[in-house]
């Protein structure tokens, strides 16, 4: 599996690019209400007939969780642009509606804003610790570390972890307190423990109105699969075989958001659940662009459509990388760096015969 990145003149200057790009920041108000209604509302709906369906015995009904999972998926969306200031022209409602949806999305909004903000300005470098994202290592670096390192990392590494237990403990567990924020003044804590609140009176009255069991069941169940595919879709977004990582002396701000962020091409329905955030390329190097304008830049601009192109499959494929190849330039499985490390040592051991028998 290898992203697609087509190199011209034009396609391979990032700095040009966001120049070009900026006249596409501009929200439209109308717009940005109708996207919060056309997600908000169906998702209360789907949530109340997969309530319906349980609390009648038909547990059937839980299949209702997967696209209201979906809904809720957009919801978080939403909140990700207004962090980023798009979603409106004023700070203060992008500020507001974020911090609503947070409480249904389990997520501090004003904490992730920040930490979002630090993913933005360290992604692809490798010498700055990875805030809100995945950790990756260099082949180099997994191949120095002791045998139960090693063993940590590949559980880390491995889906059920990446996709199933680690989104669950971040949006149950890690988002209520603020982990690697403690020392860093009072904002990290207002919003994590307003939020924490909030999340508790909504709670209290959903179950005061469905019952405790129904309550934990249904949101239970739409929690954690829209945790999977929240994170899935971060994964696949950075993580693919010819991303971009540097050290701190070749990182380039521009050139990291521009080829170290793929352009996921999903299906038209995905893509809109998804609020077009695989135009993720796009989006780093322009993150005030709305989700619901960056099909207009690859409508105007196709060019862009080939720049770190991964499909569906392909994603799929990519599931297997984990380190990174600093001699390849790319992102490798731990099958392949270990038959490179064996291959290594075989060249250095004829080599040491080689002296010794001239």
């Amino acid at each position: 599996m290898s992203a697609q990145r087509l190199i011209t003149d034009t396609t391979d200057d990032p700095r040009a690019w966001r120049r070009l790009l900026s006249s596409y920041r501009e929200p439209r108000i109308a717009r940005s209400v109708v996207e919060i209604l056309i997600t908000a509302i169906p998702f209360a709906l789907l949530w109340a007939l997969t309530w319906l369906a349980v609390s009648t015995g038909y547990w059937v009904g839980l299949v209702l969780a997967l696209p209201a999972a979906g809904f809720l998926v957009r919801l978080f969306m939403i909140q990700h642009d207004c962090g980023h200031g798009s979603f409106f022209r004023s700070r203060r409602a992008n500020d507001w509606v974020g911090r609503v949806i947070g409480v249904l999305t389990l997520t501090p909004y004003d904490l992730w804003r920040h930490s979002h903000a630090i993913h933005h300005s360290s992604s692809g470098n490798l010498d700055r610790p990875s805030v809100g994202g995945i950790d990756t290592l260099t082949v180099t670096e997994y191949q120095g570390l002791p045998t139960f390192h090693r063993l940590r990392y590949r559980l880390y590494r491995h889906p059920l972890v990446l996709f199933g237990i680690g989104p669950a403990y971040v949006f149950l567990l890690r988002n209520r307190w603020p982990v690697r924020f403690m020392r860093s003044g009072w904002m990290p804590w207002v919003s994590t423990m307003g939020t924490n609140a909030a999340i508790v009176l909504v709670a209290a009255a959903a179950m005061g109105l469905v019952g405790i069991g129904d309550f934990l069941l249904v949101q239970g169940s739409i929690t954690l699969l829209a945790s999977g595919m929240g994170v899935w879709l971060f994964y696949v977004q950075h993580q693919f075989e010819d991303t971009y990582w540097e050290h701190q002396d070749e990182w380039e701000f521009h050139e990291a958001a521009f080829h170290g962020s793929s352009h996921y091409a999903l299906p038209g329905l995905l893509r809109w659940f998804s609020a077009n955030i695989g135009v993720h390329h796009v989006h780093h190097l322009c993150s005030r662009i709305p989700s619901y304008r960056l099909h207009e830049v690859l409508r105007d601009h196709p060019e862009l459509k080939d720049v770190g192109r991964i499909t569906l499959r392909q994603s799929l494929a990519g599931v297997s990388l984990a380190l990174w190849d600093e001699n390849q330039r790319r992102l490798v499985s731990f099958r392949e760096a270990g038959r490179a490390s064996a291959g290594d040592q075989s060249r250095r051991a004829e080599s040491v015969n080689a002296d010794m028998n001239p």
